[in-house]
Parts: C-alpha cells; sequence; structure tokens
C-alpha cells in the first residue's frame, strides 16, 4: 500500500472531527441492483476505503448479483432484500434501520433512493430516530415523468443529494429536484490497482492475435447508452488505415447477441474480440494501446479514468461527465456521438501518432492522480457522514446524559 505522504491528498487518509457518542457510526449502503455497473464499483471501492475503526458500515441490495458476490468475496456481508414490491421492500430495509439504530443510510440509484428514503421516513413516522439521508445519483437515463416526479418529492425528505459529475447536477436540476442541497462528489480510481499494474502479457495468445498487433478496447457494460454499435460501425475504417489492430470489448449484458451480428454483418469478427466478464481488468486496461469509451450518454465514466490512471491514451465520447475529465489533445480526444468516421480517424490517429498518444496519456495519468483518485472521494463522502452523526446524535447524546 502506498503510504499517505505530507501534500498528497490522493493517499493521505481524513483526519476526523468529533462526532458526539463513543459508538462508532454507523452506516448503512444501500444498492438499487446487485448486478455490475459504475454504482456498484462506487460502493466495492468505497467499502474498502472507509475508516472502519471509524464506521460500522452494512450493506444493503435490492437483488442479488455478481456485485453483491464480489463484496461478498472481499470480506463484506451484504444484506439481499429480494423483493420486486417496493412496500415490502422499504418495510424490511426499516426494521433493519431500526435494528442496528442506523446514523446515516446512503442511497444508490434510482430504486434506492426511492426504497431507503420511505424507510428513513418510515423510521420517523414510527416514532424512531430518523437517520441522516443521502442519495447519490449514478445514472444520466432520463428517467419517466413519474419517476421524476416521486423522486421530487422524496428529495425534500433527503439531508444530501450527491451527484458525480456537473453534468449531473445540471440534470437533477433541470429534474426539479431542489429540495435537498447537493454535493459533487467525483468518483474516484484506486490507484492501488489502477497505477503500477503490468499489462496482461497472455491477451494475444489467449485470443489468437497476431504478434505485434494493436489492441483497442473498450470497458463497459453491454448496454446501448455505452455506444459499442458506433465503435463496431467504426471498426472497417479503423482497418483500413491499421489493417492489423484487433478490438476488445470487455464486459457482460443484454446486448452481446445484437453486437456480435453487427461484428458479423461488418465482415470484422476477426479483429473484434468478446471477452465477457473479466476478473483481471486493470491487466488488461494496461495491455491496451487505445481506451475507447463511445457512450451515448454518460454520468462520469469511471473506466476512462481507469484507464488514464494506466497512463493509456483514450478516445471518449463529447457527453455528459466525461469533458469534465478529458481535455480534447490534451488529456485525451474528444468525438461526438453516434459519429463512426470521427471515431475512427480519432484511433488511428492515436495508433499511429506515438508521440501524441504518450503525450495525452501521460496527461491524463496525471490529472488522476491530481484530482479523481478514490481517497479523494472517500474523504468527501466520510464527511458527509459525520455530519450527519452530529445532526441526528446530538438529541440521543443528551437523553442519555438525563
Amino acid at each position: 500500500m502506498t503510504k499517505p505522504q505530507p501534500g498528497e491528498p490522493c493517499v493521505a487518509p481524513m483526519i476526523h472531527m468529533p462526532v458526539p457518542g463513543r459508538d462508532r457510526v454507523r452506516v448503512v449502503l444501500v444498492m438499487a441492483t446487485g448486478t455490475n455497473g459504475g454504482a456498484q464499483e462506487h460502493v466495492f471501492n468505497l467499502v474498502n476505503r472507509l475508516d472502519h475503526e471509524f464506521y460500522d458500515v452494512s450493506i444493503v441490495s435490492l437483488s442479488p448479483g455478481s456485485a453483491v458476490r464480489k463484496l461478498q468475496r472481499a470480506g463484506f456481508s451484504v444484506t439481499v432484500i429480494d423483493d420486486p414490491d417496493d412496500a415490502i421492500a422499504t418495510g424490511t430495509l426499516a426494521a433493519h434501520l431500526a435494528d442496528i439504530r442506523a446514523d446515516v443510510i446512503h442511497n444508490h440509484m434510482y430504486r434506492a433512493e426511492v426504497v431507503g428514503t420511505k424507510a428513513a421516513i418510515a423510521l420517523g413516522e414510527a416514532g424512531h430516530r430518523r437517520p441522516f439521508v443521502i442519495s447519490t445519483v449514478h445514472s444520466s437515463r432520463i428517467r419517466p415523468s413519474e419517476d421524476q416526479e416521486a423522486l421530487r418529492r422524496l428529495t425534500t425528505a433527503m439531508d444530501r443529494l450527491v451527484v458525480v459529475s456537473k453534468a449531473i447536477d445540471a440534470k437533477v436540476v433541470e429534474e426539479g429536484r431542489l429540495g435537498a442541497p447537493r454535493v459533487l462528489i467525483y468518483n474516484g480510481v484506486d490507484l492501488e490497482r489502477y497505477d503500477h499494474q503490468d499489462p496482461c502479457c497472455t491477451l494475444r495468445d489467449e485470443f489468437n492475435m497476431e504478434p505485434g498487433s494493436s489492441i483497442v478496447g473498450v470497458v463497459g457494460r453491454l448496454e446501448l447508452e455505452k455506444g459499442h454499435p458506433t465503435l463496431l460501425e467504426a471498426w472497417p475504417m479503423v482497418l483500413d488505415q491499421v489493417p492489423a489492430a484487433h478490438l476488445l470489448i470487455v464486459g457482460e449484458g443484454s446486448r452481446m447477441d445484437a453486437l456480435r451480428q453487427i461484428a458479423h454483418e461488418q465482415g470484422i469478427e476477426r479483429h473484434v474480440v468478446f471477452t465477457g466478464r473479466r476478473d483481471d481488468i486493470p491487466a488488461i486496461t494496461a495491455a491496451l494501446d487505445v481506451a475507447v469509451l463511445p457512450s451515448y450518454r454518460e454520468a462520469q465514466g469511471l473506466t476512462i479514468l481507469e484507464a488514464m490512471a494506466l497512463s493509456r491514451p483514450v478516445v471518449a465520447s463529447n457527453v455528459g461527465g466525461i469533458p469534465e475529465m478529458v481535455e480534447h489533445e490534451k488529456t485525451g480526444l474528444l468525438v461526438p456521438p453516434h459519429d463512426p468516421p470521427a471515431l475512427a480517424a480519432a484511433i488511428v490517429r492515436l495508433l499511429r501518432d506515438h508521440q501524441l498518444a504518450d503525450t495525452v496519456a501521460r496527461a491524463g495519468h496525471d490529472l488522476v492522480h491530481d484530482r479523481f483518485c478514490v481517497q479523494l472521494m472517500v474523504n468527501a463522502v466520510q464527511e458527509l457522514y459525520d455530519d450527519g452523526a452530529r445532526a441526528v446524535r446530538p438529541r440521543e447524546v443528551a437523553a442519555a446524559a438525563g
């Protein structure tokens, strides 16, 4: 582990201000789903870095899945409330909050915001102490009007609303969620995993790639908003200029069959590899000559930050929170979404112009280390937890003293 050094906020742990009471701050993290995604990776990074001498953390997921299993393999206990009925899930979660006397509940993703906030409200209505409610908005998805209305009503019962980019902050404002103070906390990269990482040296043998061939890759869920169709449509144009290039599509999701069909129709199957789920993402990312994120919408884009941390040159869509990290021709290349020729040209440019690729890769690496490391994210979240404990505990401490 990297030892904290003075003046290095990306590795320095937080110094806590006093919180009332002698017990650790009791925090409940609630995930809307237990499947893989950026929000679940955020929770995993968060619980791994929280100060567990100061916080007593409980994790709840509103469905099972691979993210739940990953947390469990890492040694964390996860309570799964697998009931599609929000009323039943709310009652079960409220009982859990009461049982552990939660100081803070931190909700992640839409259904967790709804169920978690209603559970906190229910505790107050039943005469119990209501925990401090924090919700993090991870998604750029535009939800149906009835969902937006439900969130507007519930936001007034939240104590803090965390947004992961300025783009998400603008979305939240546009949706009228003005009932709670908003805090910008960018997702952070775990530099212990994404800094000094040896590249996976077996990729070419594993997937029958020619020695010395270029590898371009995208890491992410195989869902429509991630932009894989545009990348596959761009790939024949890349091959026209760099015939030995191979495209690595890393991840799982509902679009796997549809994407394979596009690759077949484009006649590029020999140069496209669908890896499925991988547990060696840092090593695969380190082996890429160019990392790509061709999203149609994106809250922030953690996988592109991870590539930048590993000094990989990146090409990404100019959407959502991505331009807050990728400055065109300085820390990477930006292209319009849904534009295969522009995407192909940017990829080819980085594959051919090694000086530019090295320059933007170094700048991206430095940016992540300065501004987008996981410890900065964790420290900011811990400050919210401490604020929450100070807000809800004074009455309890005063009653005990009396």
